[in-house]
């Protein structure tokens, strides 16, 4: 394969933040050169709306082969980056403390029927961390509940809803990040648990999700030594290609989380860390920040690294086609069409029958 198609490949396993309203330059420059997987939005992105709607359509035809993922957290609560006119969804642990099923896979239902309106096709969401520490700091409310046979049916119903729907679901964090003490934004938790522990609490709400189809799981920056004394999961093959991918029998897409936390980011430097994720076994590097001089000597480290044979090439067709069958699926479908217009947007967003489902869940805050 010649050096130019590597790197044209090798940029669809991005998907990267960037700034402003409008697809800048840089990332447009970056999918020229590399190609790119996907976009993900924050606050600084979104503005009205028909801008979002517009960004949108934009990020997803940036790349000129395959369609661009344009991604979100769009959890509820306090990690809900699209607001009115949006339904503005109260925090996970409220579906938790009401038990029922059928109203998590309508809200999910509903959340998907907004992002689809606006052209955001991959949601991170549901939380699947089981919330067994009250002194977590990142996690919280985000949880669905305190128990793992909780978390895995309400999760299993989210990631049906949003499926169901035609947007692609994101289980997060693997392998649990509910029993933390710290927060991954700002250093490497420790997860002190023995492999039965995590079997029988932790991994309870992933495996339900597989069963249950989700189309991507998103790794946790956690110390897990039980399960790989020296590396955090999101670089860790016997976390993600061993239990993940042989045990578990995930067939979909592994995202990192962002690399540029400093959970990993103050124990290895980007390049690096984007490296041994995709040799650990992740299919897609997420990278949040908006340093496009960051995201590029990314890049270019796991070409190298290919080249160098020290990321097999199999390694890099494994997770490209991964990533294709997940389009496949989830871009195929109307989201070619051009953004609605203005009117029909603006009634497709925060419906009376979409606060009614939430006015239900806040009355279990």
């Amino acid at each position: 394969m010649s050096r130019l198609a590597l790197r044209r490949q090798i940029g669809r396993l991005l998907v990267a933040g960037f700034h402003g309203q409008q697809i800048p330059v840089e990332i447009r420059s970056l999918a020229r050169e590399f190609g790119l997987g996907g976009v993900i939005l924050f606050a600084r992105n979104i503005g009205e709306p028909e801008q979002l709607a517009d960004l949108c359509f934009e990020a997803a035809r940036c790349p000129p082969e395959l369609p661009a993922w344009v991604s979100v957290d769009q959890e509820g609560g306090r990690v809900a980056r699209l607001k009115a006119p949006f339904t503005e969804w109260p925090p996970m642990a409220t579906l938790g403390r009401s038990g029922d099923v059928a109203l998590a896979e309508r809200f999910a239902r509903a959340l998907a029927a907004e992002l689809q309106a606006v052209g955001i096709t991959l949601d991170y969401a549901p939380v699947l961390d089981v919330h067994t520490n009250p002194k977590n700091p990142v996690i919280g409310d985000r949880a669905l509940a305190e128990n793992a046979a909780d978390v895995a049916s309400l999760g299993s119903a989210i990631v049906r809803g949003l499926q169901g729907e035609g947007v692609a679901a994101c289980g997060k964090h693997f392998p649990g990040h509910g029993d933390t003490a710290t927060d991954s934004h700002l250093e490497l938790p420790l997860v002190e648990h023995t492999p039965e522990r995590l079997r029988d609490v932790e991994l309870v709400p992933f495996k339900a999700a597989i069963e249950s189809g989700v189309a991507a799981i998103m790794t946790a920056h956690v110390l897990a030594p039980a399960l790989d004394e020296t590396r955090p999961a999101t670089l860790s093959r016997p976390v993600l290609t061993g239990l993940l991918r042989d045990e578990l029998g995930f067939e979909g897409v592994i995202l990192s989380d962002d690399l540029e936390m400093k959970a990993i980011a103050n124990h290895y430097s980007v390049p690096e860390a984007a490296v041994l994720a995709i040799e650990a076994g992740c299919d897609g590097l997420l990278m949040c920040s908006g340093d496009y001089d960051a995201q590029a000597r990314a890049l270019e480290a796991v070409i190298h690294a290919v080249e160098q044979e020290r990321v097999p090439y199999a390694r890099v067709e494994d997770a490209l086609a991964r990533h294709l069958r997940a389009k496949e699926r989830f871009l195929a479908s109307p989201a070619a069409a051009r953004p609605p217009r203005a009117k029909a947007l603006r009634q497709a967003l925060g419906t009376h029958e979409h606060r009614t489902i939430a006015e239900e869940m806040a009355r279990f805050a």
